[in-house]
């Protein structure tokens, strides 16, 4: 293979553009010292009050080893605080303070310019087509992610819903084939 064909291959480009669109959030975020996945577990945990390690992984699509260590340093920074559940002193509850709501607050100005700045080559009806491919190209792959999102848009749900139902299957964590007696439609 050639450089070439690697530079054209979509998983190679997906993954420059997460390098692209991380070194945007930092560069317009960079006084504040935090991180696009530190922010999206802020702010996770900021909307959904009482939420704990697990269900956070859920709807930020981290994996427990991950998000354990981002969950750290966001208590370190002192933006979070973990209070034992009334119902279960075993299970942390992640509760946002008010330093991390001020920083939130801080934050989303440079968030919003970092993603206007990922989308800003493109003109704006490649802009809306573009999104529209990613998240329909994301809900259909989100099974075979390490840590999949577990609040998908209930459209792409129905859909994953329906090609289960088709026959379709993960195998070896590398694609979706049928299920032997499967339907021919996905």
């Amino acid at each position: 293979m050639s450089l070439k064909h690697l530079y054209r291959k979509p998983g190679h480009l997906i993954r420059r553009l997460q390098q692209i669109a991380v070194a945007l959030f930092m560069l317009e975020t960079e006084r504040l010292d935090l991180t696009p996945i530190q922010y999206a577990s802020l702010a996770a945990i900021r909307d959904v009050p009482g939420l704990d390690a697990t269900r956070l992984s859920t709807l930020v699509a981290l994996d427990r080893a991950t998000l354990a260590q981002v969950l750290e340093r966001l208590e370190a920074k002192r933006f979070i605080a973990r209070v034992g559940a009334k119902e279960d002193r075993r299970i942390k509850r992640l509760a946002i303070t008010p330093k991390g709501r001020r920083v939130l607050r801080s934050v989303e100005p440079g968030v919003r310019r970092a993603q206007r700045r990922i989308l800003a080559p493109l003109k704006a009806r490649e802009r809306a087509a573009f999104m529209r491919m990613l998240e329909h190209l994301v809900a259909l792959n989100n099974d075979y992610s390490r840590a999949p999102l577990r609040a998908m848009v209930p459209r792409a749900r129905k859909r994953n819903q329906k090609r289960k139902a088709a026959g379709w299957v993960r195998r070896s964590g590398i694609g979706a084939s049928r299920r032997p007696g499967g339907s021919s439609t996905g």
